[in-house]
């Protein structure tokens, strides 16, 4: 059974002398697999700063499992583990897209600032953006 998830090519540029992908490249890919799931939901990170909603990075965490190399594609799922309408959570899994092996975990704490930097409740301001997060988050399933 294929998982959904953000699907991307490891390049030559983000490996080290030995084929392996350097670490701080999950970091990026985490970010490439939440782009893709807000644009997927409908509320990318363009329509969201046009609203003036920011989302800074509060924290975020890597623990690498096993190996991934040149040439190979790897499937990034990630989930919303945590979300109160001012803060959100998100867990990451990183899996070969060809073996299905799970190379890669992690997580990445947010908020939500306006456009003066104060914190923003969605559910008051943006109540279509708070129940998608709220639907995700009930469900318990990746994004």
């Amino acid at each position: 059974m294929e998982q959904t998830g953000y699907r991307h090519k490891v390049q030559y540029y983000e490996t080290d002398q030995m084929g392996v992908v350097h670490h701080s490249n999950y970091i990026r890919w985490f970010e490439e697999a939440r782009t893709d799931f807000l644009e997927k939901s409908g509320f990318s990170y363009a329509w969201m700063e046009e609203q003036g909603i920011v989302i800074p990075v509060l924290f975020v965490q890597a623990e690498y499992k096993a190996m991934v190399h040149y040439g190979e594609d790897v499937l990034i799922i990630p989930a919303v583990k945590e979300f109160n309408g001012v803060k959100l959570g998100l867990s990451y899994e990183v899996r070969n897209a060809r073996t299905g092996e799970r190379t890669t975990t992690g997580t990445s704490g947010h908020c939500f600032l306006g456009r003066d930097h104060k914190p923003l409740r969605l559910k008051k301001e943006f109540p279509q953006v708070y129940g998608m997060f709220m639907e995700k988050l009930a469900a318990d399933v990746s994004l």
